[in-house]
């Protein structure tokens, strides 16, 4: 399998160990001290070529720029372009000017660990998720390319996403914010359909079925790098989205002069734009609308999302019926999503409890009352008595 061969050098006495590769082809590694040291490398070499597992160094002296390059293009291929723009901007702000030029078998545990760390003390935990997620993955593929033994980057422990506060409006403060706002309809429809704003954006004439009072959600208009770009909802599956019979009027206004592949929302050719979080038409509704009603909270357009889940629940929907309003993937997830919104359920459980308590205990108190002396005597002489004991028969 291979050889130790012993070499000079103006250091002093120095061991080679010449092997062949799975491949048939030879290698050499030179350096070693002592032959010991030699003859173990040779071992665990020999050991792990019989086991299918030889890494072969000259695979894994490419960086991780190098291979980061190729999983992008991969990513790209099946993400949505707002997906793969947040991809290439955790590439471009922290995991390239530090691992780019990194050789990945000069990727270390204890390095990984600091520098997780450093973003952690400065950017927000998703941040941190997202750039130690992206170098993981890199390595991931070098470890099923065998290019490494193991990946370096897992096991790490890494900051907690702290869940943001949701808003809920009521039906009365969805009203206030539609009075005040540039585009009432698109508050009203957000508030009650719960559909992003990318969804409800991107629905076209021909998506609404006037009848059924219900929108067919089959595209999702985003903003990548400043521009608005149409694909499938998020979960990529059409879904069927119904809306109440008060926005009828206001849902034929928008139909009103359009083509069944115009823009429900806008001028019908271009998508409405997110507008912005400081000085856009929505922040500076709720600015007056917190002028007018000091309770009334500082929203976002995704907070009349959760707003819909809100008053759906409070309307008696069941879980079912919201996760496909929504479209969420499972019941599961709606329902861990908006766990706060079931307080009462666990309510109604503990006062069902207590009733069903009171009630067994009332069955078995009425079973233990002793008979009554009249009923026992007619129960020894085998008649009938108040209890309604059925008579005995004595030839029996």
């Amino acid at each position: 399998m291979g050889s130790v061969q012993r070499y000079k050098t103006t250091q002093g006495t120095r061991y080679l160990v010449r092997y062949k590769k799975p491949d048939g082809t030879h290698a050499n590694k030179r350096g070693f001290r002592t032959k010991a040291d030699a003859q173990q490398f040779l071992a665990e070499v020999s050991v792990s070529i019989s086991k299918s597992a030889y890494i072969d160094p000259v695979d894994s002296r490419v960086t991780v720029g190098e291979l980061a390059a190729t999983w992008l293009l991969d990513q790209a291929a099946v993400l949505k372009p707002s997906s793969m723009h947040v991809l290439e901007s955790a590439w471009r702000t922290h995991v390239g000017p530090r691992w780019g030029e990194v050789r990945i078998d000069a990727v270390r545990y204890s390095d990984v660990r600091a520098w997780v760390t450093e973003i952690a003390r400065r950017r927000k935990a998703t941040t941190t998720i997202r750039a130690y997620g992206l170098l993981a993955a890199v390595l991931d593929v070098a470890v099923r390319d065998r290019r490494l033994v193991e990946n370096p980057a897992r096991g790490i422990k890494l900051p907690r996403k702290t869940s943001k506060r949701r808003v809920y409006l009521t039906h009365r403060q969805v009203d206030l914010l539609a009075s005040e706002a540039l585009h009432p309809v698109l508050v009203y429809f957000l508030a009650y359909t719960g559909l992003r704003w990318g969804e409800a954006t991107g629905l076209r004439v021909a998506d609404v079925n006037l009848a059924r009072r219900r929108v067919n959600v089959q595209e999702n208009a985003v903003m990548v790098n400043g521009a608005v770009v149409t694909g499938t909802p998020k979960t990529h599956a059409a879904r069927s989205v119904p809306y109440p019979e008060f926005l009828d009027d206001l849902i034929r206004a928008q139909l009103s002069f359009k083509h069944p592949d115009d823009l429900l929302f806008g001028d019908g050719a271009d998508p409405q734009r997110l507008p912005n979080s400081r000085d856009g038409w929505f922040a500076a509704a709720v600015r007056r609308a917190m002028r007018i009603d000091p309770t009334f909270p500082r929203i976002t357009p995704h907070d009349l999302r959760h707003t819909a889940a809100s008053l759906a629940i409070s309307a008696g929907a069941n879980v079912k019926a919201v996760q496909r309003m929504l479209g969420h993937a499972s019941a599961a997830m709606t329902l861990d999503t908006y766990a706060d919104l079931f307080d009462d359920d666990l309510d109604f459980v503990a006062q069902a409890l207590t009733s069903a308590r009171q009630a067994a205990t009332l069955i078995v108190h009425e079973q233990s009352q002793p008979a009554s002396p009249h009923d026992a005597a007619a129960a020894q002489r085998g008649l009938p008595g108040q209890s309604g004991a059925e008579p005995t028969s004595r030839g029996i």
